[in-house]
């Protein structure tokens, strides 16, 4: 009887200590858990960034088919490095690119998203880190167009979504739709559309990559500001990643990827 009771005991207190280990254990897995996820991120410990990865120099692959490149992914992967944060991009045609933002598919989207009243009534913005007016690209010899308002009953190619469809849409111009910027040189150079409007710089860097290419800026807009964009929810995460944007302004990071792209610093 009393050996029973010694085994019974001995098993009581084996469970007691299991069930404080258990106890012991769960506080510190939801204290990590909690730690990681203080910016509310869609992957604990992991910054998943929506880019489209078609729309040079910005966000492409490196001579179409290899790594994922381009002055917003190295921003972005220089912010995430800054958080102490892993990074996972998720490719995304723009026209889908802010459902899926809505929709918590990922924690960011950074694509040369300008900031706009329209917007920002819907979703937080970073710090802007490019300064970049829009222009009117069109074949060169093209005399009928030279300013936005020659836009007025032209056809010009853009995605729906972008800043730059608003831009020809106020100017009168019927809109061809496309998916991005190669989709609409491809479609004025052959001639089927009358212009595009753009940024600057992407203009600059297809001129630039193509000098065969025939193609001239005819008129600018006042210089936009584009920046990472973010769902109402996450201020603690728009907090953290303008910290990390001031640090590596500060510390000339953001000046350095400008020129490897662009050769200037347009970050301002």
């Amino acid at each position: 009887m009393s050996r029973a009771r010694s085994i019974l005991g001995l098993a009581a207190a084996s469970a007691a200590v299991l069930a404080l280990a258990a106890c012991s254990s769960g506080t510190t897995a939801a204290s990590d858990d909690a730690g990681d996820d203080e910016y509310g991120l869609v992957k604990a410990g992991t910054l998943t960034v929506a880019t489209e990865g078609t729309y040079r120099p910005f966000t492409f692959h490196d001579e179409g088919s290899g790594d994922l490149v381009g002055y917003d992914v190295e921003i972005a992967e220089a912010v995430a490095d800054e958080l102490g944060l892993e990074i996972e991009f998720q490719e995304t045609q723009w026209d889908a690119i802010f459902a899926g933002l809505d929709a918590g598919r990922f924690d960011v989207i950074a694509n040369q998203v300008s900031i706009n009243p329209e917007r920002e009534e819907s979703y937080l913005f970073s710090t802007p880190y490019t300064v970049s007016p829009s222009v009117v690209v069109v074949n060169e010899g093209d005399t009928s167009i030279s300013s936005f308002d020659d836009l007025a009953g032209k056809t010009t190619a853009q995605s729906l979504t972008s800043n730059f469809y608003q831009l020809a849409v106020d100017a009168g111009a019927k809109v061809e739709a496309v998916e991005g910027w190669a989709q609409a040189v491809a479609l004025l150079e052959q001639g089927r559309v009358d212009a595009t409007v753009n940024d600057k710089l992407t203009f600059l860097d297809y001129v630039k990559t193509n000098p065969d290419a025939k193609l001239e800026a005819v008129a600018e807009t006042d210089p936009s500001k584009s920046a990472l964009a973010f769902t109402k929810d996450k201020t603690d995460l728009v907090k953290a990643v303008d910290e990390a944007l001031e640090t590596l302004r500060a510390d000339g990071t953001l000046a350095e990827i400008g020129q490897k792209y662009f050769g200037a610093d347009v970050s301002e």
